[in-house]
């Protein structure tokens, strides 16, 4: 049932990318974070509500809802948390990932970098420090978020609703402070509740059944990621898929093959 989490998960996320091209087009990222953490705390809040106990225990994991904001406003890039997800694992879970699921991971990571620069390895640019350490900063972020959720004992709804309860706060303050609240037109609110349902509610549930069971099979299997957004995009948007992508995407087949386990 894992693989179905996983897959499932990815294929969700998958989308994600062509809704944040296209609610982006009518507010700012301030502003889709904020519907969008609206709509999952909706959820969560519904999901919860048989349960609802605000017990002491909750405001001990305050920090979990900022990490969850921190997460989204340093622009992850999913392969790279992914990634580390499985190699965070080794101090804060107690796992120990083998040279094969490492080499996999490797290979699957490369294919990942293939899909991004189309092909062509050279276009990395890492005379950005900025950039890289958004895109580092986030992909630790994201993995140290899903490991300490991993060792709260609470139910996977309860933690999850409380996590986003306390990030919806977060970010209430900061747009207060970035300007004010403001209603979108329909088309990007529209764009913020895909993305609130889809990326941060019903597939954190899915992704977190999925982690819990084989972190290794969903890490090298979330590689597909990048390819598979590009083909939505493709699709949505209407951007080109270049030649250099089908390279990409026999290595992180390749990797996923590597990394899995028996």
């Amino acid at each position: 049932m894992s693989k179905k989490h996983a897959i499932g998960a990815v294929l969700l996320w998958s989308t994600v990318a062509s809704a944040f091209k296209f609610s982006l087009r009518y507010m700012g990222p301030i502003n889709l974070l904020f519907y969008s953490s609206l709509t999952s705390l909706i959820v969560f809040g519904l999901l919860h509500s048989s349960e609802f106990s605000p017990r002491k225990e909750n405001l001990r994991f305050a920090y979990l809802g900022f990490l969850i904001v921190l997460y989204y406003l340093l622009l992850f890039s999913a392969y790279e948390g992914l990634l580390m997800l499985v190699l965070l694992s080794v101090p804060l879970l107690g796992k120990r990932p083998g040279v094969k699921i490492l080499f996999g991971l490797f290979i699957g990571f490369l294919g990942a970098l293939i899909v991004v620069t189309r092909g062509n390895l050279t276009n990395l640019n890492f005379s950005d420090l900025v950039g890289v350490a958004l895109g580092l900063g986030s992909a630790v972020v994201w993995a140290t978020y899903w490991l300490l959720n991993l060792r709260d004992k609470r139910s996977l709804i309860e933690k999850t609703f409380w996590n986003f309860l306390f990030g919806f706060a977060y970010v209430s303050v900061l747009l207060a402070f970035a300007g004010g609240f403001s209603i979108p037109p329909v088309e990007g609110l529209i764009g913020a509740v895909y993305v609130g349902l889809f990326e941060m509610g019903v597939t954190f549930l899915i992704w977190y059944k999925a982690v819990e069971d084989d972190v290794a099979f969903a890490s090298n299997l979330a590689y597909f990621i990048p390819f598979l957004s590009l083909v939505f995009i493709f699709l949505v948007v209407g951007e080109d898929i270049m030649p250099g992508t089908l390279t990409g995407l026999v290595l992180i087949v390749l990797g996923i093959l590597i990394g899995r386990k028996v």
